[in-house]
């Protein structure tokens, strides 16, 4: 049986279909600016502990932004897609094209990554005429968060991204654009992306390394840390040049939904901040603060990925720090959570202190509530009947 499965040629040896793009060893070939395997640069971000003693270390990187000024990166500038957390700049090509074709609901779920929840649906679904749905291409699917038994089939439009494809499929149409292939890089909006991109880094000559397919089907473009948190920072720069600010922060609960971080962000910031979540650890936030007149942006990156709870930890200490009291998540079941003093710049270091990461109502789960020494001292004595106060 071994012999014969030898004989097999693999689906992807030289001359067969896929072998010219499949990779060639699985240590990572070298390229010019992508790091490849242990190359890649991390740290801890928050640190899960079970009575003082580390059980499970969350790493990735953090980047801090002042206009088109990095002002503090932590773990390393390292190269990402920036998946969905980059919707508000891929509508920004569209922004004037929709501004009157749309009502705040529809601008919102365009900018969103939703859950797939009655409200969600009905805002992208209204963004076109019921002969346009045929259109869409974003992939079968169920809603994100959901209780009970799943009962319902897979649908275009409970797809986390169905309002962003929706409204460029409108954008298209209004601009007169061909939407056949609206989902490929040769699609004529991709280019006009490219230069939103190139604008809010202040790098106009810029070209990207890596361009690949998103979850959703769309281009997603590789940017490192760095240069997502110059991106957001023009974000809040520019939030009154278009409807995107507006929008998100009318109605927070349309860019995520229930329980998600980036729709309690919005709600947190009372209009002073626009987040984002992207797929696989991305978290992006646009802040319009006193002590940063130019705009600030923060990038958080998990290192294994998407982890809601752990991002979750790492933005209400960066938000509490500039004074945004964002809640903590729902409790950790056995531990608490500790921050990494880096994930902030040094002269917020000392405030991260007063940002706790559990709540006075919390249970204290992760300890035995009698002190084993003594109690294992008891249970050994020569006499068990000695603290009973019976002659030995």
């Amino acid at each position: 049986m071994s012999a014969r499965r030898t004989e097999q040629p693999s689906s992807v040896s030289p001359g067969r279909p896929g072998s010219a793009i499949f990779p060639t060893n699985p240590l990572g070939e070298q390229h010019e600016g992508i790091a490849t395997g242990r190359d890649v640069e991390w740290e801890p971000l928050v640190d899960f502990r079970r009575m003082d003693v580390s059980e499970n270390t969350i790493h990735g990187a953090i980047a801090w932004a002042h206009g088109d000024e990095i002002i503090h990166s932590f773990g390393g500038n390292v190269l990402v897609y920036g998946r969905s957390m980059m919707k508000p700049l891929m509508m920004k090509p569209f922004t004037e094209a929709l501004d009157g074709e749309l009502d705040w609901t529809q601008k919102a779920i365009a900018c969103s990554s939703h859950n797939g929840d009655t409200e969600h649906v009905a805002a992208a679904q209204s963004l076109l005429s019921e002969s346009e749905w045929g259109l869409m291409q974003c992939p079968l699917d169920v809603p994100l968060i959901q209780f009970g038994r799943q009962v319902r089939r897979p649908r275009r439009w409970f797809h986390t991204c169905s309002g962003e494809h929706a409204a460029i499929l409108k954008a298209m149409r209004v601009l007169g654009m061909n939407r056949a292939g609206y989902t490929l890089p040769s699609s004529p909006w991709f280019p006009m992306y490219l230069d939103t991109l190139r604008e809010y880094m202040h790098k106009p000559d810029w070209q990207p390394l890596r361009v690949a397919k998103d979850g959703c089907g769309f281009p997603t473009v590789s940017n490192t840390v760095d240069e997502l948190a110059v991106m957001f920072a023009g974000l809040a720069t520019h939030r009154d040049k278009d409807w995107i600010w507006e929008a998100m922060n009318r109605h927070p609960d349309l860019i995520g939904g229930f329980n998600r971080l980036d729709s309690t962000c919005l709600k947190a910031g009372d209009g002073k901040l626009i987040a984002k979540e992207g797929a696989d650890g991305l978290m992006g936030l646009a802040i319009d603060h006193p002590d940063w007149p130019k705009g600030l942006g923060i990038v958080i990156k998990i290192a294994h990925g998407w982890n809601s709870q752990a991002t979750w930890y790492v933005a209400r200490a960066v938000l509490g720090v500039l004074g945004i009291q964002l809640r903590n998540p729902y409790p950790l079941h056995r531990q608490k959570a500790f921050i990494v003093p880096g994930i902030v710049p040094e002269q917020y270091q000392s405030a991260l202190e007063e940002v706790v990461t559990w709540d006075e109502w919390d249970p204290d789960r992760d300890r035995f509530t009698l002190d084993w020494k003594k109690y294992t001292a008891a249970s050994t004595r020569p006499n068990p009947f000695s603290n009973e106060g019976l002659e030995g």
